[in-house]
């Protein structure tokens, strides 16, 4: 029965395409365009253009579309530089100049300020930018044998779909891994267990590469054999999971380790499955807009909430009378500690706490109070720590943000309930070609 309805709906599609005129962008890069007062969201088109598009799906209040012609191309649009652009799902952008992209943007942090916070900050920051290719460090692969295609398939879904792109490369991959898909597709289909591999782990430090095999069942060693082989060859460093994360184990070489410098001066450590910033040039920029902001000084006494592996920690400890980091990966922590000590800055603490359910003021380490505050917190956001942070009293809090609505609910708490001002904010293009938007906010006492 179900079935017979959702055929009759893409029955009701019409079959002719459309002309229309795109109005303007939604936060996620699609064309919004309106017929008889319903909204079209279209995807590929860009705001000013007269496309011709095809219905894919229709709702009760709004529909969607993809471009098959251009009539009236956008001063803003470009060739896109991936073969696979519009048919993989891991950009969206990739036709629209890097300039308009940045627009896009700060015009999303800024709507979402106003809408979910009702604020405009007292000042907008310089967007930061980098590199456009081959920037991406961390990523998962999706790997599967396909049998009507016969063939292995290695690396993201298609655009608006469960199932994995046919892909040869990848423009914004480490060139490491985004120029060697090929060859990858390739020896996993050379394996005995070519069906067995479920995904893969990809993590990139300054000087090597990681693949972290998801291997569904225990892998023969002819199959060891060649992975090491192929690792070597390629100059990749090769892991294994049989199980959970805490199952990755090296293959080869016998005792990697990965690194990278979040700045000058200061060594990072970290396992190939820790999070780590995607982007390595936007983060070294972050951390330097970060201690600008803070106005870090040696008489600073600094909270770090969701440190991970100490990414702002280390760097402010070099600067500061004081940092605590917390945390709510015990791994995570364990890493921080062992990089502090690595580093020699005796100053950086790092605590494990779950920052939901979790009073700071019960803690020894808080009852000294701090004087600046700096949080990046998941996607979800830190609705359930704020009242806890001003309670604080803090003068400064730097608010780091993968999400800008949960960002500007947050900040609209911080303003409106909590007594601070939001004084700067502004994006850093981590992942160009996507809609993803981080951004940057300070808050200060009022």
């Amino acid at each position: 029965m179900a079935e017979r309805r959702r055929r009759r709906r893409r029955q009701k599609l019409p079959q002719d395409p459309v002309e229309v005129t795109i109005e303007s962008l939604s936060h996620e890069g699609r064309g919004i365009a309106h017929i008889e007062g319903k909204t079209i969201f279209v995807d590929g088109a860009l705001a000013g253009e007269q496309v011709m598009f095809q219905y894919t799906r229709k709702h009760r209040k709004y529909d969607e579309g993809k471009v098959v012609d251009i009539l009236s191309p956008a001063e803003d649009r470009i060739e896109a530089k991936c073969e696979h652009f519009g048919v993989c799902g891991g950009c969206s952008l990739m036709h629209m100049s890097p300039e308009a992209q940045l627009t896009l943007k700060q015009a999303t942090l800024r709507e979402q300020l106003a809408h979910f916070g009702g604020l405009v900050p007292e000042n907008w920051l310089e967007p930061l930018k980098g590199p456009l290719w081959g920037y991406r460090r961390k990523a998962r692969l999706g790997v599967k044998y396909v049998t009507k295609k016969e063939r292995v398939l290695v690396g993201f879904r298609e655009k608006g779909s469960p199932y994995l792109a046919l892909l040869n490369q990848c423009e914004v991959l480490a060139p490491s891994v985004g120029k060697r898909l090929t060859s990858l597709t390739e020896m996993i289909a050379g394996l005995e267990s070519y069906n067995r591999i479920a995904q893969i782990e990809v993590a990139v430090s300054d000087e090597n590469t990681a693949l972290v095999f998801r291997n569904l069942d225990p892998l023969s060693p002819e199959d060891m054999a060649k992975l090491m082989a192929y690792g070597q060859a390629e100059d990749l460093w090769i892991y294994l999971q049989p199980g959970g994360p805490d199952t990755v184990t090296p293959l080869w070489p016998d005792n990697p380790q990965l690194r990278y410098m979040p700045e000058a001066g200061l060594e990072m450590d970290f396992a190939p499955t820790d999070f780590t910033q995607v982007n390595a040039d936007i983060n070294q920029k972050m951390i330097q807009r970060a201690m600008a902001l803070l106005e870090v000084n040696e008489h600073d006494r600094i909270l770090d909430l969701f440190c991970g592996l100490g990414n702002f920690t280390l760097p402010l400890a070099k600067r500061v009378k004081q940092v605590v980091g917390v945390e709510g990966d015990a791994s995570l922590v364990a890493h921080a500690r062992r990089n502090a000590t690595k580093n020699s800055l005796d100053n950086a603490v790092f605590e494990l706490a779950d920052l939901t359910q979790t009073e700071l003021k019960d803690y020894p380490w808080a009852k000294a109070g701090f004087n600046k505050i700096l949080l990046d917190p998941p996607r979800s956001g830190a609705l359930e720590v704020l009242p806890q942070l001003a309670a604080l009293g803090a003068e400064r809090i730097l608010y780091i943000s993968c999400n800008p609505a949960t960002l500007a609910r947050d900040a609209g708490e911080l303003v409106n309930q909590h007594g601070y001002r939001l004084l700067s904010a502004g994006i850093m293009d981590m992942f160009p070609h996507t809609t993803h938007v981080e951004s940057i906010a300070l808050f200060v006492k009022a």
